[in-house]
């Protein structure tokens, strides 16, 4: 049992490391880069706050036990709950274009996860998926949505998700997994099959973010400049970081198996939403296929043309309307868990 939970506390940071490094930083992490008095403070604070309240979305704050958790929330609280979940170093307002659409019908909850460089945790805090997962628990605890909980996961996102679901199968609902990190046989990319291949997406000058963008997504939406380049700046500033957790990863890419990876998706008992990008250069969308065949109540995956890594940011609307009609159907299935007459598949 213990190696089983070490392998999968990394298999993640495996396949979406450096993808996650590079897409969006936390306004809390902005702060650090820039001076807060500076017109390009300005503007960025004011253009997550936007996002965010068009999407109906509030911030807010909760310390359980060690951790300061940072969340968006939206809709009515008596409605059936939805908690989306980021990549690994991503933040919660990646998500804020989808949650637009599912606000008006829905108690979204998003969390900034302790996995990204910014999260207010303790030192040596164990970032593994196992570990995060039980984290999530209690701060799910805490906001009493535990409950018929509707899950969804982006990338490293995804497999928290997985293993969530694999953990608490009476209180999942639903799962919903776009883009999903795992350790997959049929999984072909470079960074997939060579996680030295992550270093290449590190930036670390000038100029990189534009490059990269354009691997992880098939057609990266505009970017203000003014934001770009904060962005870009603090980016740089932590990629000596983000080289030595890549060589971390590196090391230790050699216990992971996909005979790991595929007892834990099997073990998923809640009806499954599978999503990915045909573009996707950092985990191939033939995988979908692979991650349906393992869970039991995993619907057909969706196959997004012209999209790319970052469908949540790419066509969020396109994400919306394949979960919100999946989300309809499932709020009313029985756990079979609870009632061994529904069939599992």
């Amino acid at each position: 049992m213990y190696s089983f939970t070490r392998r999968l506390s990394v298999f993640g940071k495996t396949l979406c490391f450096g993808l996650a490094l590079l897409l969006s930083s936390s306004l809390q992490a902005i702060d650090k880069s820039i001076d807060a008095s500076s017109t390009n403070f300005s503007v960025i604070q004011n253009f997550i706050e936007h996002e965010r309240q068009s999407a109906g979305l509030q911030n807010k704050t909760l310390k359980v036990g060690d951790l300061t958790w940072h969340y968006s929330e939206g809709g009515l609280s008596q409605k059936p709950s939805i908690l989306l979940l980021h990549g690994l170093a991503g933040n919660r307002d990646n998500w804020n274009k989808v949650a637009q659409y599912l606000t008006p019908y829905y108690h979204v909850i998003i969390p900034d996860l302790p996995t990204n460089f910014d999260a207010q945790i303790p030192k040596k805090f164990d970032i593994s998926v196992p570990n995060v997962s039980s984290e999530l628990r209690q701060f799910i605890e805490a906001l009493h949505i535990e409950n018929n909980l509707n899950i969804a996961g982006h990338s490293l996102g995804g497999s928290i998700a997985t293993y969530y679901a694999s953990q608490y199968p009476f209180d999942t609902q639903s799962l919903f997994l776009l883009s999903s990190a795992g350790i997959y046989k049929d999984a072909k990319t470079s960074y997939a099959l060579n996680p030295a291949q992550l270093k290449s997406l590190v930036i670390t000058k000038p100029g990189d973010l534009d490059q990269i963008l354009s691997k992880l997504m098939q057609s990266p939406p505009p970017i203000p400049s003014n934001i770009k380049i904060a962005q870009e700046n603090l980016l740089i500033s932590q990629a000596f970081q983000t080289t030595q957790l890549i060589d971390q990863v590196i090391k230790l890419n050699q216990i992971y198996t996909p005979e790991t990876f595929a007892r834990l998706a099997r073990s998923v008992e809640a009806p499954t939403l599978i999503l990915w990008g045909k573009q996707d250069q950092i985990i191939n969308y033939e995988v979908a296929t692979e991650l349906q065949q393992l869970i039991k109540r995993a619907e057909t995956p969706i196959i997004l043309n012209n999209v790319g890594h970052m469908p949540i940011l790419e066509a969020e609307n396109l994400v919306a309307q394949s979960y919100l009609p999946f989300l309809a159907k499932t709020q009313n299935l029985k756990n079979p868990l609870a009632d061994k007459l529904i069939p599992l598949n």
